[in-house]
């Protein structure tokens, strides 16, 4: 994982031992002591510990995040689209900080938006050569907020369909998967199909997508006269993570996104296997505005800029998030098919 000049020698929440483990990504940050880094490592060959770092999630963050010069291709387009930002040389950016490492509010103000999102949103911002204005807001208020002009653009974790393609456009920036995790010390290093689950004890939350994934290849199982996976159910992460390591369960799966944030957090849990979101269909998540506004060819313009010149990449590792990088950036791409 590279580490950014920025990040180096910045100690806030603690010493972090980072220790790839059957192909997850372990970021264990210790409070004060050194327990978490070493139960990260326990267990892992030298060859497995690959570098050390800091994680921040202060308001210096936001000081420390990677910038960029304006992108002149997306300027021009910027200036040819005859998009108005709703503050004159300002980007307003809705994000959802309620979900790290997407968004979180700093521990230090609770009101300084951080995480990949708000790093994303402010490169864009630069690229425009506009001013970055975060906004936090309920993820369920961004459409509203998009169509009744209060936001320029929604960066939070949106995932594209069909349905929201006929009212607002994307660029997309990041895979939407769903993670499978294990304790970090587990003997499963793979879940990729039904086959991969039989047997097993597996979180899943109720109703979800993740769930009706569960279901058809525990269908797929009996069909074949093998065992389905037991699906557990709890009514809060707490739970689910006690459950896991205590080892009354074997796996948790759903979004891989907060779930390699706690993995990273604690150490304790490692990923085994992803899939996307909206599996068996795919569709990415993506940066959104008001449909023919002509803000998006400018804002993927960005995106694509900052994926190639390896800025993107730098985000994605500073939040352990490398697992949902995409290689391009696309403008309003197939999204997940309407309900019938």
């Amino acid at each position: 994982m590279a580490i950014n000049k920025k990040q180096a020698g910045v100690i806030v929440a603690g010493v972090a031992a980072i220790a790839i483990i059957g192909g997850g990504v372990v970021w264990a940050v210790s409070a004060g002591n050194s327990a978490a880094a070493e139960n990260a490592a326990s267990g892992s060959t030298e060859e497995q510990v690959q570098a050390a770092a800091q994680f921040d999630l202060t308001s210096q963050n936001a000081e420390d995040r990677p910038t960029i010069e304006p992108v002149q291709a997306a300027v021009d387009a910027l200036e040819e689209s005859g998009f108005t930002p709703i503050e004159a040389g300002k980007l307003t950016v809705a994000i959802s900080p309620f979900a790290a490492p997407l968004g979180v509010l700093a521990s230090d103000d609770d009101a300084t938006i951080i995480g990949t999102e708000a790093d994303l949103g402010s490169l864009v911002a630069d690229g425009l050569g506009l001013e970055y204005n975060p906004v936090a807001v309920n993820w369920a208020d961004w459409p509203l907020g998009i169509q009744s002009g209060k936001y320029d653009l929604i960066a939070s974790n949106v995932t594209v369909t069909e349905e929201r393609k006929e009212l607002y456009d994307f660029a997309s920036y990041r895979q939407d998967l769903l993670g499978f995790y294990v304790q970090a010390d587990s003997d499963i290093d793979a879940i990729e199909g039904a086959d991969d689950i039989s047997g097993l004890k597996i979180v899943v939350g109720s109703g979800t997508n993740q769930e009706k994934i569960l279901l058809a290849w525990n269908a797929e199982l009996e069909e074949a006269g093998d065992a389905p996976a037991e699906l557990v159910y709890y009514d809060d992460q707490a739970a689910s993570d006690l459950a896991l390591s205590s080892g009354r369960v074997d796996a948790t799966f759903g979004p891989n996104a907060t779930a390699a944030y706690r993995a990273a957090t604690t150490g304790e849990t490692k990923l085994v296997g992803t899939l996307n979101g909206g599996w068996p269909e795919t569709a990415p998540i993506a940066a959104g505005t008001l449909k023919g506004n002509g803000l998006i060819e400018p804002v993927q313009l960005v995106l694509q800029s900052i994926i190639d010149d390896g800025t993107y990449q730098e985000v994605l590792d500073r939040w352990a998030l490398t697992t949902e990088a995409v290689e391009e950036s696309e403008i309003n791409p197939p999204g997940l098919p309407k309900s019938e």
